[in-house]
């Protein structure tokens, strides 16, 4: 009799193991010559030596599979240990699968333009209206690249801008002053990361998510960075990150040109960055519109309607100053 220790990595235990312990109780019926007794994230084995390193070699690739889609259903099981390849629906353009085994995919011809120039550049501005799926589609391509191990961080940071004085009459110290203006970020990543997983990957740094004031002074080496709502960023700051780029570093910009909240008087330092580095080597530059918003179908309606409407305000403003000038 051999006893071996397996433990299992990157996958949330509770997922692999099944509802009551389901999952377990199907792997110890195909393998009722071995011991096995799963606690936490380590499953321990007794048995015969053949039987057990073809039993490890199948917990792997379970492993693998649970990984990829956060999921393990029971069918899947069956197939991998009988030798056969898993029915799993995959398309060429899945970026990760959800918590819940959803495929991710992207859903306009802009977000698939985002997701090749991630592939291609190392650093990508992606600008279009809310709702577009700018930053869910980066956080997508975050977690996809922590977790086929391309990188070994997630750096996500906003400005916080709309906070502003408003911070000090929060309740909490400085980090539960800014969470609730983080909580997008976090949503998508609740989406695409299994809780008890999350709260490790967070607990340990390997996702840091922060105001971009916290990212003075430091060099992001191996890590995927998203600065979100780089609208409200001034010119300082936006240099100041993205001047923070280390050895194997991507970075995905983000941002919307029409909820700009900075004082009239401050030039947007997105807007100021799209100009000084257009046509540099090695930056794309990705253009989302009204046709990529893939919230509810009022979002867009909502999004043309104030678009007509600062459209007609410019233009009233123009008439006033003409009949001023010709008065003159």
């Amino acid at each position: 009799m051999i006893e071996k220790l397996i433990v299992l990595e990157d996958v949330d235990p509770i997922i692999f193991y099944g509802v009551n312990n389901t999952n377990m109780q199907l792997i110890k019926a195909l393998y009722p010559k071995l011991r096995i007794i799963a606690r936490g994230n380590v499953i321990k084995v007794l048995g015969d030596e053949e039987e057990l390193c073809a039993f490890e070699e199948n917990i792997i690739k379970l492993q693998k599979y649970c990984t990829e889609f956060n999921s393990l259903k029971e069918e899947v099981i069956i197939d991998i240990i009988k030798g056969n390849a898993p029915q799993a629906e995959k398309s060429g353009n899945v970026i990760v699968f959800s918590v819940v085994g959803k495929p991710i995919i992207p859903r306009s011809e802009n977000q698939m333009k985002l997701v090749e120039a991630f592939n291609n550049s190392d650093l990508t501005f992606a600008v279009g209206p809310a709702g577009s799926g700018k930053t869910y589609t980066a956080i997508a391509l975050a977690v996809r690249a922590l977790k086929n191990k391309e990188k070994r961080k997630i750096v996500l940071c906003r400005p916080a801008v709309e906070a502003g004085e408003k911070l000090g009459f929060l309740p909490g110290d400085m980090k539960e002053k800014i969470d609730p203006y983080l909580q997008p970020l976090y949503d998508a990543l609740q989406d695409m990361i299994p809780a008890v997983k999350l709260q490790e990957y967070m607990e340990t740094n390997v996702i840091q998510i922060a105001p971009l004031a916290f990212m003075r002074g430091r060099t992001l080496s191996d890590a995927v960075v998203i600065l979100d709502e780089a609208q409200n960023t001034t010119s300082q700051q936006i240099k100041m990150l993205l001047t923070r780029m280390g050895m194997n570093t991507k970075m995905i910009v983000t941002g919307d040109m029409t909820q700009i909240d900075l004082p009239p008087s401050q030039t947007s330092g997105l807007v100021q960055a799209l100009h000084v580095l257009k046509g540099v080597k090695g930056i794309s530059v990705i253009e989302m519109n009204q046709k990529d918003i893939v919230r509810h179908k009022l979002v867009e309606r909502i999004v043309e309607a104030y678009d007509k409407f600062d459209k007609e305000k410019k233009n009233v403003l123009k008439e006033k100053d003409n009949e001023s000038i010709n008065k003159n």
